[in-house]
């Protein structure tokens, strides 16, 4: 058998495109059994916003054809031809190892994507489609992954403005139980209040220069307090934190209106600045803004950059690992059809003994046991030699000897 994928990413496909070749579990569950009618009896789909990518073995080259028409036809609105991306071997694993680490995510390094691997895997569990061999890759490249995930701690260098914003302003000043306002009411508001929860910050107040922007916030954010926008300096004096993230082409927190009598921290998630760069002046306020993030975030990339060309001398050597077992593996069937007809022959002995001979039990057993031992020892050799055998050539050659000397039935469908 050979590993091998199909589908289409953000990397090659516009997101219009990609929406409408989503897979449904109604359109999973059709795609399995439409795989399964063509032979191929081990693949799972990876379906997210950035992919619909299938991975799966197949033995005979006819069942690439026949997957990658099954692929299409789960889609007929849209034209896939000019989208689909597909490889084998090496080369499908080592993708597959790349894919459950991040680094074929339009965030790099990002830890969503080992989620919807396992899950994808156990999807394709419940549908009866994860054999020894797919069973073993996903392991492996999830397995592979943690260990990126938890040595190298990609992820745990933010890329984001806003996130990495939140993080700064809890340095300078620890953002649980503080008041805050939060000025605007646009995405970059919204993340900035969905980061401030996170680090449970106390009573939060959102203000906007249109009021029902702000009430919409709050349908989202029940525990939110809208006030005018007018009366943002007079909120202000209560808080500890204030962030803005508004588009106004002018100042919207000025130092002519507000000097802060006790410490206060402000971020300034505008561009251009909302708040007024003379609080960098003053002894009670700390100061974060764009600029200042900016270049933390550029930091981050490239560090994110270097920790991923580390990661994959990792997938180089466990995707090898993993290839290694695969090229084994495939003379299991065969070890097994030696091993118990072994077990038949000494079987077969040890029944025939049994009746001509007058044993006690224990008797028995010790003729069992040597039996068994004495058959199995005489294939030691022949198996550890088939167990080494990498080159499929070889191996085919080797199988068929082996099933035509010891009369074996074919083997099974999916091996």
């Amino acid at each position: 058998m050979q590993f091998a994928f199909l589908g289409i990413s953000y990397q090659n496909t516009e997101l219009e495109v990609r929406e409408k070749a989503a897979f449904t579990d109604q359109k999973k569950m059709d795609f399995f059994h439409e795989a399964e009618q063509a032979g191929i009896r081990q693949c799972m789909i990876l379906s997210t916003c950035n992919r619909s990518e299938v991975f799966y073995f197949w033995k005979e080259e006819k069942q690439k054809k026949q997957i990658l028409k099954i692929y299409k036809s789960m889609f007929p609105e849209v034209e896939l031809e000019d989208y689909i991306r597909q490889d084998q071997g090496k080369e499908a694993v080592l993708y597959l190892f790349r894919v459950a680490a991040g680094l074929e995510s339009m965030v790099a390094g990002e830890d969503q994507i080992l989620g919807q691997v396992k899950h994808a895997q156990e999807f394709s569990r419940m549908m009866g489609a994860c054999g020894k061999e797919l069973d073993k890759v996903v392991r492996d490249a999830v397995t592979c992954a943690k260990k990126i995930k938890s040595e190298l701690k990609i992820s745990e260098r933010p890329l984001s403005v806003g996130y990495i914003g939140i993080q700064k302003l809890n340095e300078a000043c620890p953002i649980e139980g503080k008041k805050v306002l939060v000025i605007g009411s646009g995405n970059t508001a919204a993340l900035a209040l969905k980061y401030l929860r996170e680090y449970k910050a106390g009573e939060i107040f959102v203000c906007s220069r249109t009021y029902a922007h702000a009430g919409k916030l709050q349908e989202q954010m029940k525990d939110l307090a809208v006030v005018p926008y007018q009366e943002r300096y007079q909120i202000m004096r209560e808080c500890g934190i204030v962030v803005s993230a508004t588009s106004a082409p002018h100042l919207v927190v000025k130092s002519s209106e507000f000097w802060p009598e006790k410490p206060v921290a402000f971020l300034d998630l505008a561009a251009p600045r909302d708040i007024d760069p003379v609080y960098d002046t003053c002894p009670d306020a700390a100061l974060i803004h764009l600029d200042t993030l900016r270049e933390i975030s550029r930091h981050n990339q490239e560090e994110r950059m270097r920790l991923l060309k580390d990661s994959e001398q990792w997938i180089a050597e466990a995707g090898n690992e993993t290839m290694h077992w695969l090229q084994i593996s495939r003379m299991d069937t065969t070890i097994r059809s030696l091993q118990e007809r072994c077990r038949e022959i000494a079987q077969d002995s040890y029944e025939y003994l049994s009746r001509k001979m007058d044993l006690s039990d224990r008797e028995k057993r010790l003729l069992q046991k040597v039996l068994n031992a004495s058959l199995q020892r005489l294939i030691k050799e022949p198996v550890q030699q088939l167990k080494h055998l990498e080159n499929q050539k070889e191996q085919d050659a080797y199988r068929k000897i082996v099933h035509q000397l010891f009369q074996f039935e074919a083997e099974e469908k999916n091996v």
